[in-house]
């Protein structure tokens, strides 16, 4: 018998498994090979640090799911997943980074035994865990097979949350809110950012109460000054200074379900730019949040935003929110709705976004930022309650 160690009823990845079907009846797919660790998590439970080596999920349309990897992560798979064992399967080392075989050779020998030498198989091409030469060497072992990119399929079932995952998103706002604090409490002039970062993982991994917290997708990202004019730096020893904003772009992580949040903060007098930078902002955030409604579109979100920036005189493009919710490394967002003008994507009750209509300048930047719930009524929560402004200390 299986070890039920997953973190949700089975009920649940019923209910998953009968979208990602009804999905794949309509893409023409017999079977779908998933690489992507959030959708294999969101599959089957599985939940290891393995996804540096190969490794999936086969879905048919009859069945449960079939968790393959390394023989040595097989065990975390019936430790985490809730299939049963036979439903487990794992490759010998050998083939573990070997210039002579290829682990997708044994993937094609499971899809053999499984009589889906000729099937039409997904797979997800654009996807960090599913390297070009995986996809020829499964080509070449499985000539018969029709093998079709099927990328972000599993990823738009996964779009509307569960009031299950919502729950667990929530326990995530809770530890985004802590690790928050953290920052704003203990940055100051002299205060080096290594040892601030130390004190927001430490914040983020204890948790609140009994909610544990898990690793981030993404590390804390807390640029200062000039390097804050940019997105997705992290950090380093420098002390901090007088005179510079720092943003803090964190997420609390609860089961691999994380509640991304932004603020800055300002060490000494704003110049009188970022305060009516900032005024817009909060202005255009409020925008924002009126439209993100069930029934209008991600693009009606940025839209909104983007006519008090004009308003105020300030330019600003590209994407400025995504969906999020279970992710692991190297990001936290779902790669599906993007809230930015082109983006058409009907909102519906149960979705949840970062929406991070962040502004980068010439000289600084300032991120205030909120991970939103579209409601079946009114406009978005707002699942972090933290105050929305610059935060400065003298």
């Amino acid at each position: 018998m299986a070890v039920h160690n997953a973190a949700f009823e089975i009920s649940e990845y019923d209910r998953r498994i009968a979208k990602t079907r009804t999905a794949m009846t309509e893409a023409g797919l017999d079977a779908l090979f998933v690489t992507d660790p959030s959708n294999q998590a969101w599959l089957t439970g599985y939940d290891g640090w393995s996804f540096y080596v190969h490794q999936g999920v086969i879905l048919t349309q009859e069945g449960d799911p079939i968790w393959w990897g390394r023989h040595m992560d097989m065990m975390g798979g019936r430790r985490t997943c809730w299939m049963q064992q036979e439903n487990i399967v794992g490759y010998g080392d050998q083939f573990v980074q070997s210039t002579k075989i290829h682990p997708m050779q044994d993937l094609a020998a499971q899809f053999k035994a499984r009589g889906l030498e000729g099937a039409r198989i997904g797979v997800e091409m654009e996807n960090y865990y599913y390297s070009a030469k995986a996809h020829a060497i499964l080509t070449e072992e499985l000539p018969q097979a029709d093998i079709i990119d099927a990328t972000a399929l599993v990823n738009w079932q996964r779009l509307v949350k569960s009031a299950a995952e919502i729950e667990f998103i929530r326990k995530a706002a809770r530890i985004s809110e802590k690790v928050i604090g953290v920052a704003l409490e203990r940055a100051a002039p002299g205060v080096r950012k290594n040892d601030l970062v130390a004190d927001i993982m430490h914040a983020g991994v204890t948790g609140v109460g009994d909610d544990w917290g898990d690793y981030p997708a993404i590390i804390p990202l807390t640029p200062s000054g000039l390097d804050a004019t940019a997105a997705h730096l992290t950090w380093d020893g420098t002390p901090m200074r007088t005179g510079e904003a720092t943003f803090f772009e964190l997420s609390g992580c609860y089961r691999r379900y994380h509640a991304p949040v932004c603020r800055t903060i300002y060490l000494g007098t704003p110049p009188d730019e970022m305060r009516r930078a900032e005024e817009a902002q909060i202005e255009g955030i409020a925008a924002g949040l009126e439209m993100a409604r069930a029934g209008n579109r991600t693009c009606d979100i940025a839209q909104a935003f983007m006519q008090v920036m004009a308003r105020h005189g300030i330019e600003r493009s590209g994407r400025m929110g995504y969906p999020i919710g279970l992710s692991y490394p190297p990001d936290w967002g779902e790669r599906t709705a993007s809230i930015r003008t082109e983006d058409e994507t009907v909102l519906e009750a149960g979705m949840t976004f970062h929406f991070m209509p962040a502004l980068w300048m010439d000289t600084w930047g300032l991120e205030t930022t909120e991970t939103i719930l579209i409601r079946s009524e009114g406009p978005a929560e707002t699942l972090c309650d933290i105050e929305r402004k610059l935060f400065v200390k003298g």
